[in-house]
Protein backbone atom coordinates (compact mmCIF):
# COMPACT_ATOMS: atom_id res chain seq x y z
CA UNK A 1 0.00 0.00 0.00
CA UNK A 2 1.31 3.42 -0.93
CA UNK A 3 -0.41 5.42 1.83
CA UNK A 4 1.73 8.09 3.50
CA UNK A 5 -0.21 7.83 6.78
CA UNK A 6 0.17 4.04 6.86
CA UNK A 7 3.90 4.58 6.36
CA UNK A 8 3.96 7.06 9.26
CA UNK A 9 2.00 4.61 11.45
CA UNK A 10 4.48 1.85 10.54
CA UNK A 11 7.45 4.19 11.26
CA UNK A 12 8.62 3.97 7.64
CA UNK A 13 8.48 7.77 7.45
CA UNK A 14 9.57 9.94 10.38
CA UNK A 15 7.08 12.28 12.02
CA UNK A 16 6.77 14.38 15.14
CA UNK A 17 4.68 11.94 17.18
CA UNK A 18 2.75 13.39 20.11
CA UNK A 19 0.75 10.25 21.02
CA UNK A 20 0.75 6.57 20.16
CA UNK A 21 -0.91 3.37 21.35
CA UNK A 22 -1.78 0.06 19.68
CA UNK A 23 -4.62 1.56 17.60
CA UNK A 24 -3.96 5.28 17.20
CA UNK A 25 -1.05 7.54 16.33
CA UNK A 26 -1.01 11.34 16.44
CA UNK A 27 1.62 13.68 15.06
CA UNK A 28 2.15 17.36 14.38
CA UNK A 29 1.00 18.57 10.97
CA UNK A 30 3.87 19.55 8.66
CA UNK A 31 1.96 22.66 7.55
CA UNK A 32 0.17 23.84 10.70
CA UNK A 33 -2.82 26.12 10.39
CA UNK A 34 -2.86 26.93 14.12
CA UNK A 35 -0.36 26.95 16.99
CA UNK A 36 -1.58 23.44 17.82
CA UNK A 37 -2.27 21.33 14.72
CA UNK A 38 -2.13 17.60 15.38
CA UNK A 39 -3.27 14.87 13.01
CA UNK A 40 -4.89 11.92 14.78
CA UNK A 41 -5.23 8.73 12.74
CA UNK A 42 -6.17 5.11 13.25
CA UNK A 43 -3.34 2.72 12.50
CA UNK A 44 -5.90 0.62 10.64
CA UNK A 45 -6.29 1.90 7.09
CA UNK A 46 -9.77 3.34 6.68
CA UNK A 47 -10.18 5.70 3.72
CA UNK A 48 -12.49 8.17 5.47
CA UNK A 49 -15.46 8.37 7.80
CA UNK A 50 -17.81 7.30 5.01
CA UNK A 51 -15.75 4.12 4.59
CA UNK A 52 -15.92 3.13 8.29
CA UNK A 53 -17.79 -0.08 9.06
CA UNK A 54 -19.93 -1.09 12.07
CA UNK A 55 -16.98 -3.11 13.37
CA UNK A 56 -14.97 0.17 13.55
CA UNK A 57 -17.35 1.64 16.15
CA UNK A 58 -15.02 1.06 19.11
CA UNK A 59 -12.03 2.46 17.19
CA UNK A 60 -13.99 5.58 16.23
CA UNK A 61 -14.91 6.18 19.86
CA UNK A 62 -11.30 5.64 20.90
CA UNK A 63 -10.19 8.23 18.34
CA UNK A 64 -12.54 10.83 19.84
CA UNK A 65 -11.38 10.15 23.41
CA UNK A 66 -7.76 10.24 22.24
CA UNK A 67 -8.36 13.65 20.68
CA UNK A 68 -9.79 14.82 24.01
CA UNK A 69 -6.67 13.57 25.82
CA UNK A 70 -4.27 15.17 23.32
CA UNK A 71 -6.14 18.49 23.54
CA UNK A 72 -5.55 18.46 27.30
CA UNK A 73 -1.89 17.51 26.88
CA UNK A 74 -1.40 20.26 24.28
CA UNK A 75 -2.96 22.83 26.60
CA UNK A 76 -6.01 23.72 24.50
CA UNK A 77 -8.78 21.80 26.28
CA UNK A 78 -9.71 24.75 28.51
CA UNK A 79 -9.53 27.51 25.88
CA UNK A 80 -11.17 25.43 23.16
CA UNK A 81 -10.21 23.62 20.00
CA UNK A 82 -11.59 22.43 16.69
CA UNK A 83 -11.72 18.87 15.33
CA UNK A 84 -12.07 18.47 11.56
CA UNK A 85 -12.22 15.47 9.26
CA UNK A 86 -12.60 15.68 5.51
CA UNK A 87 -14.42 13.02 3.50
CA UNK A 88 -13.70 12.60 -0.16
CA UNK A 89 -12.33 14.90 -2.81
CA UNK A 90 -15.13 17.48 -2.66
CA UNK A 91 -14.90 17.44 1.14
CA UNK A 92 -11.28 18.55 0.90
CA UNK A 93 -9.63 15.21 1.69
CA UNK A 94 -6.12 15.09 0.22
CA UNK A 95 -4.74 11.99 1.99
CA UNK A 96 -7.01 8.98 1.55
CA UNK A 97 -6.56 7.65 5.10
CA UNK A 98 -9.09 8.81 7.68
CA UNK A 99 -7.60 11.49 9.88
CA UNK A 100 -8.76 14.13 12.29
CA UNK A 101 -7.21 17.58 12.55
CA UNK A 102 -6.98 18.87 16.12
CA UNK A 103 -6.56 22.65 15.89
CA UNK A 104 -6.17 25.08 18.77
CA UNK A 105 -4.15 27.80 20.37
CA UNK A 106 -5.96 30.66 18.64
CA UNK A 107 -9.52 31.73 17.95
CA UNK A 108 -11.05 29.47 15.34
CA UNK A 109 -13.20 31.46 12.94
CA UNK A 110 -16.04 29.98 10.91
CA UNK A 111 -15.78 29.20 8.11
CA UNK A 112 -12.34 27.78 8.75
CA UNK A 113 -9.61 30.32 8.37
Amino acid sequence: MDCIFCKIANKEIPSSIVYEDDDVIAFNDLNPEAPVHVLVIPKKHIVNLSDAKPEDQQLLGKLMLTIQKIAAEQGVAESGYRVVTNCGEQGGQTVMHMHFHLLGGREMLWPAG
